[in-house]
């Protein structure tokens, strides 16, 4: 068979030019001697032959559309990047809206009920003032002042001490104060001695069947006359300022005190003459 005779196969995207000729409706004659595999071609040929219809003709308008397609599969294809600008742009609009919209107004103060409250409570302020400075006033007109009883007391008559070497403890808790009956320089004397030891303050006890005093702090001892003689003590114990005033009763001053290791023992008012 000639090449002028063999069947020409279609190609698989026609154009819609070439859809506009329409081929010979007339099929090669197929000869006698030509092999059977020529018929595929010329069935190949068949599509060539139904092209030609109006239809298909493409339109101007296909085109952008064609091309908005890859876009579109694209943004499809990618949901979450398209959303991400959207979701950052939300708080963004939620904080304008919230600056945007106006303040509530201030609470009213001109009624009635909230008045009177802040009335009571103007009121309730101004009184604690009022005592505060009351007080202070008060606290100036009468100041602080420590008071103390009297250092001098009455221990009674000569007459209330009968008994010569006697210790007589009736003043030692209220008055701090021993009234003894010693004899010195071969006189009978009335002294008063403080209960206050002189090594560190303690309050020495009178032992009757010793007649000593002692301290059960530190076993400092003490005759009755006051001498120390044993024991840390570094000296005798005090004496006080005793008389006998205008009524004849027996005075003590416990403000004035004497002290043996000056020289003091041996004044006037340091003792009483019992004879």
């Amino acid at each position: 068979m000639s090449e002028e005779q063999k069947p020409t196969p279609a190609s698989p995207d026609p154009k819609p030019a070439d859809a506009q000729k329409a081929p010979d409706p007339k099929p090669p004659e197929a000869k006698p001697n030509e092999e059977p595999k020529s018929a595929a071609p010329a069935s190949a040929s068949a599509p060539v032959a139904s092209a030609p219809k109006p239809a298909e003709a493409p339109k101007p308008a296909a085109a952008p559309a064609a091309a908005a397609a890859p876009a579109a599969a694209v943004a499809a294809a990618k949901p979450g990047e398209a959303a991400k600008p959207a979701a950052a742009a939300a708080p963004k609009a939620a904080a304008a809206r919230k600056s945007t919209e106006p303040l509530p107004p201030p609470p009213s103060l001109t009624t009635r009920r909230t008045f009177l409250k802040w009335g009571a409570a103007a009121w309730v302020v101004f009184f604690v003032w009022l005592t505060g400075v009351m007080h202070l006033f008060l606290r100036f007109m009468f100041p602080r002042v420590l008071y103390e009883k009297d250092p001098k007391f009455r221990a009674g008559r000569k007459s209330d001490f009968p008994e010569l070497g006697k210790v007589y403890e009736k003043y030692k808790e209220s008055n701090r104060v021993w009234l003894a009956r010693v004899v010195e320089d071969g006189e009978d004397h009335l002294v008063a001695l403080s209960t206050i030891c002189t090594h560190l303050g303690c309050t020495p006890n009178w032992l009757d069947a010793e007649q000593k005093f002692k301290c059960p702090c530190h076993g400092s001892g003490f005759y009755k006359s006051g001498i120390n003689f044993e024991g840390p003590a570094p000296r005798p114990l005090e004496r006080h300022r005793i008389f006998i005033d205008a009524a004849g009763d027996v005075v003590v001053d416990t403000s004035v005190k004497f002290r043996q290791e000056l020289q003091e023992w041996g004044r006037n008012e340091s003792f009483v003459k019992m004879t």
